[in-house]
């Protein structure tokens, strides 16, 4: 049995890794543009990528989830940060899947859609145990359409921004 707050913190989780994600996206895209500063760590010639930040804010939320001295229900704080770590460190996922250094693959993009679905269903969604056959189809046809839209959309965007970053960095 799902304690009684699973389905908000899921929601919470769900709008944290939403927000983070979109911020990542749109200061990387400012920064590259020169209109924000660079504020990206480097130590000596190394990038530090903030999926980094992500593994680091996911390994302290579970540390401190798992070894709290009185183990009650989770908190609203620790699920915005489990989102937010989860947001650093998939918006990079293509990066770490791959190990090479574009950022703008759709691997990182269609990682955060397939995350968001099985939040959304988390946060919103009936126990699976109750649904009846056309609420999996519909929810099969709605994964898919999201994938597909998602797949179309980076199609779209992804050569642009990778054009533009070629121009700015020459």
């Amino acid at each position: 049995m799902l304690p009684p707050n699973t389905r908000p913190l899921a929601r919470l989780v769900l709008l944290s890794l939403l927000v983070t994600f979109v911020v990542l996206r749109l200061v990387n895209v400012l920064v590259m543009l020169h209109r924000m500063p660079d504020l990206y760590l480097h130590v000596r010639d190394i990038h530090v990528h903030h999926l980094n930040y992500g593994i680091f804010l996911l390994a302290g939320v579970g540390a401190y989830l798992l070894f709290k001295p009185v183990p009650s229900a989770v908190p609203p704080t620790a699920a915005v940060i489990y989102g937010i770590g989860l947001g650093l460190t998939f918006d990079e996922f293509g990066m770490w899947l791959h190990l090479n250094g574009d950022y703008w693959q759709r691997a990182s993009f269609d990682a955060v859609i397939v995350l968001a679905v099985a939040l959304a269903l988390a946060g919103f969604a009936p126990p699976i145990t109750r649904w009846r056959p056309r609420e999996v189809v519909a929810t099969a046809l709605l994964f898919f359409l999201l994938l597909v839209g998602s797949i179309r959309l980076a199609a779209r965007v992804q050569p642009r921004i990778q054009r533009l970053e070629l121009r700015v960095r020459s």
